[in-house]
């Protein structure tokens, strides 16, 4: 009954993800026209309506904020990966922070208000297998990120966890990222059960996903601070986070 559930609800979710992508596309051009700033709020109500698209399979968003996470503040924001949906939650949930990603360049080519995003939006865009390369575009945009007073987010794990699993962080890139902008305070960013809904590629969308986001308390910087402890600071929280959850749900069986 639960499959044929999940497959009744693929097909509207799919057509209003796509809806969703080729209307704001043309938006965030012609915003663009006005300035780096418009642009950057078109692709913020681009990702709030990623995230409401998802409420038509029947999922729901549970979000534990801290206080101290201020709006219209800078931060580098630290955060494991489950799926393609975590991009929308960071960049909905704080969207006044204007978090730019470190991508993969190859997403910056075929999709729809996505790869506009990624190539106009003060993204870095890298190519995993040119470690230089990457290295500078992260370089970049922390740079940027400090000089204009947005946000950067970074995966550390390097990929996605596709079964939920925590991996162990890669040092080089976050570490870049918090020389290059030596004023931005870490927020750590958990997300869970979004692996769930790219379980079966889509085919067929689960019914009813239970997903969680938790955004922790910025940790301050300092001149003599050690990067690896303030990553590994941040991934921790992360980490205690993802078991917290996971003994309520093993509870609740």
């Amino acid at each position: 009954m639960k499959r044929a559930v999940d497959w009744a609800i693929t097909l509207p979710f799919v057509l209003s993800f796509v809806v969703v992508l080729l209307v704001f596309d043309p938006i965030q051009r012609v915003a663009r026209l006005f300035g780096q700033r418009p642009q950057e709020i078109a692709a913020g109500w681009l990702q709030v309506w990623l995230v409401r698209s998802l409420y038509v399979s029947g999922a729901r968003l549970s979000v534990e904020r801290s206080p101290a996470v201020e709006k219209n503040t800078p931060y580098i924001i630290v955060s494991n990966h489950q799926s393609m949906f975590d991009i929308p939650f960071a960049g909905s949930l704080l969207f006044s922070n204007f978090p730019k990603y470190v991508s993969k360049k190859s997403l910056a080519r075929w999709l729809p208000s996505i790869s506009y995003n990624l190539r106009r939006g003060g993204n870095a865009l890298i190519e995993r297998s040119d470690r230089d390369q990457a290295t500078k575009a992260i370089r970049k945009l922390g740079e940027y990120a400090q000089r204009r007073g947005v946000s950067a987010l970074i995966y550390p794990e390097g990929t996605r966890a596709r079964a939920g699993v925590l991996q162990p962080f890669k040092m080089t890139g976050v570490l870049e990222l918090l020389r290059a902008a030596p004023n931005l305070p870490v927020v750590p960013f958990a997300v869970d059960n979004s692996w769930k809904l790219l379980r079966h590629s889509l085919l067929p969308m689960p019914f009813g996903t239970r997903l969680r986001v938790w955004i922790g308390d910025p940790i301050k910087r300092h001149p003599d601070e050690d990067p690896k402890a303030l990553v590994e600071q941040a991934r921790r929280g992360i980490e205690m986070t993802l078991e917290r959850w996971r003994e309520a749900e093993s509870a609740n069986a």
